[in-house]
C-alpha cells in the first residue's frame, strides 16, 4: 500500500498532508472514496514533474538539435552501435570516464553526442550541458576579463555530463587554450 502521508511530504504539500492526517483521523470510511482520487492525483503530480524536468534539463543543456538515436544511421557509419547503446546509459558518468568521440567532418559525432545527451536526460535523469568548444573558451575569456573567472566551472560542476563539439577543428587564442585546459584539468 502506498504511503500517501510521505509522498505528500516529498512533494511539499504540507496542507494536503495536514488535510489527510485529520480525514485519517475521521476512520475509515472518511478516506475509502478519497484515497482513490488522492493516489490519482499524485501520480499524474509525480508524472507532471517528471515532464517539466526533463523539459527544463532539455532546455539548460544547449543542445544544437534534437538527435536521438533511432535517428542515427548505423549502417552509414564505422561506430560501434552495441557501444554508443551501453554508452546512451551514462553509466560511465557515475565513474567520471570520458568519452572521446573521433573522425572526421561529417561522420556523425555530433549527432551521437547530442542523442546521447538526449538520452541521459529524458531516460536517467542527468543534468548535461553542450557546448562548441569555440563558444566556451569564448565565454572563459569574457569571464576572466570580466573579473568572475571560477563562475562557468562551478556550473559545471553540477553537470553529469559536458559535451564539448568541435574541439580542434576552429583555432583560438592561447590564452584562451589555456583557461580551456584549466577548466578541463
Amino acid at each position: 500500500m502506498r504511503d500517501l502521508m510521505a509522498e505528500l511530504k516529498e512533494l511539499r504539500l504540507h496542507g494536503m498532508a495536514t488535510a489527510w492526517t485529520e480525514l485519517i483521523a475521521q476512520g475509515e470510511s472518511a478516506t475509502a472514496s478519497s484515497r482513490w482520487l488522492l493516489e490519482h492525483l499524485l501520480q499524474q503530480e509525480h508524472a507532471d514533474r517528471a515532464m517539466r524536468s526533463v523539459s527544463h534539463q532539455m532546455s539548460m543543456a544547449k543542445l544544437p538539435l534534437h538527435r536521438d538515436l533511432a535517428g542515427f544511421d548505423f549502417s552509414a557509419s564505422s561506430a560501434d552501435a552495441r557501444l554508443i547503446r551501453e554508452l546512451a546509459s551514462l553509466a560511465f558518468t557515475d565513474t567520471a570516464q570520458n568519452v572521446v568521440l573521433i573522425g572526421g567532418p561529417g561522420t556523425g559525432k555530433t549527432h551521437l553526442a547530442t542523442a546521447l545527451a538526449v538520452s541521459g536526460i529524458s531516460q536517467h535523469g542527468k543534468r548535461v550541458r553542450f557546448y562548441s568548444t569555440v563558444d566556451l573558451v569564448n565565454l572563459l575569456e569574457r569571464e576572466k576579463h570580466d573579473g568572475k573567472a571560477g563562475r562557468i566551472a562551478q556550473a559545471l560542476l553540477r553537470m553529469d555530463l559536458v559535451i564539448l563539439d568541435e574541439l580542434g577543428y576552429l583555432p583560438f587564442s592561447q590564452a584562451g587554450g589555456a583557461l580551456l585546459f584549466h577548466l578541463l584539468s
